[in-house]
């Protein structure tokens, strides 16, 4: 019986090698299926890693400075995981929780608080996260603070044109006549910049950095802000040894060492963090800002007068919260004329290089 496939001439041509040439182009068929997918992964994986490299780069202020970039959509930063110091007692002791709800879009500011010490049941921390690639951070002169300059002081409040994107608010660093510090803001040189203090940077590129400067006087071109306070309470995750010299971290209320104390640091993300915290040490608040993941951080003011966080519950700057709860402040404050120099949270604007003034 006459077989129904139809041979070709190339097969009558080979002969009795013919099965076996078919035999190999099967498996060979079977097996391309296998070897794309092996490679697929491969590349992902590769595209994966390549995407999640970070770019470090010198800068005027410290070598350390780390700029995450990614070539793929990686998830929304979140804020790292809180190592609580006791066991929450509490509700949401310990979770960041949302505060700027009228915003359309992610979470951009987000609060929560813990205890920082088992002996001492009032040691709060309250704490915040900001997300810093989707906000511009503002820096203003009080009537006062830092000091008396020659050169226009500007708003000295939060100025009417930015109120619309007001996420928050929060205390700076100390007077000029306590410490004497650098501060360069909507460029202007307000006090020279010093050589081993720790700095909050904002770049023309929009990222954020706390470093320790290591440059001139003046900020260079690619810096829009900087404002000194002492030395770094954090760097590359590692508590300064000098904070254990509690002398070196400003005059405290009635020279008790454990006082209110507040600071300002990053992630490893660059997104910025926010603590206030009473009965703390210089080496205390440093413990405590590791706890919420900060990498780098510097002391902002102390003593119980100054510290304040100010959420907002409507654009515009409508109905501001205290989220520190200090009695010697009110939630209005920055909308009016401030007696020490201020940040400012705003939402970023696309194209918008410097912030409201």
């Amino acid at each position: 019986m006459k077989s129904s496939k139809t041979t070709s001439s190339a097969d009558v041509s080979a002969g009795p090698l013919s099965r076996s040439a078919r035999r190999r182009r099967r498996q060979r068929r079977r097996l391309i299926p296998l070897v794309v997918a092996i490679l697929g992964l491969l590349g992902a994986l590769s595209w994966s890693l390549l995407g999640h490299q970070s770019d470090v780069s010198a800068d005027p202020g410290s070598k350390n400075t780390v700029v995450t970039t990614t070539t793929t959509t990686a998830p929304v930063d979140k804020p790292p995981k809180i190592k609580l110091a006791v066991p929450a007692t509490q509700t949401n002791e310990g979770r960041w929780i949302s505060k700027d709800m009228w915003h359309a879009g992610v979470p951009l500011v987000f609060t929560s608080f813990f205890h920082t010490s088992a002996n001492n049941p009032s040691a709060v921390a309250y704490v915040t996260w900001i997300r810093s690639s989707s906000t511009r951070l503002g820096l203003y002169l009080g009537y006062e603070g830092p000091g008396p300059s020659s050169l226009a002081r500007g708003p000295e409040m939060v100025p009417t044109t930015g109120r619309r994107n007001l996420l928050a608010t929060f205390n700076s660093g100390f007077y000029e006549k306590d410490s004497a510090e650098g501060f360069f803001t909507h460029n202007r040189l307000y006090f020279p910049m010093l050589k081993g203090h720790a700095t909050l940077v904002e770049y023309t590129n929009g990222t954020l950095d706390i470093v320790n400067w290591n440059a001139g006087a003046r900020p260079g071109l690619n810096i829009l802000m900087a404002r000194q306070n002492l030395h770094l309470l954090l760097n590359n995750s590692q508590v300064n040894p000098a904070t254990a010299n509690g002398s070196n971290w400003g005059i405290t209320l009635h020279g008790v060492p454990a006082v209110w104390r507040t600071a300002v640091g990053v992630d490893a993300h660059g997104n910025l963090m926010y603590m206030a915290a009473p009965s703390q040490t210089a080496a205390s608040l440093a413990r405590a800002l590791l706890r919420i993941g900060a990498v780098r951080a510097m002391q902002l003011d102390i003593n119980p007068e100054w510290p304040i966080f100010v959420t907002y519950t409507h654009p515009g700057g409508g109905g501001p919260r205290l989220f520190v709860p200090n009695p010697n402040q009110v939630p209005g404050r920055f909308l009016y004329t401030s007696t020490k120099d201020f940040f400012a949270v705003y939402i970023r604007t696309p194209g918008q290089l410097q912030t409201p003034w």
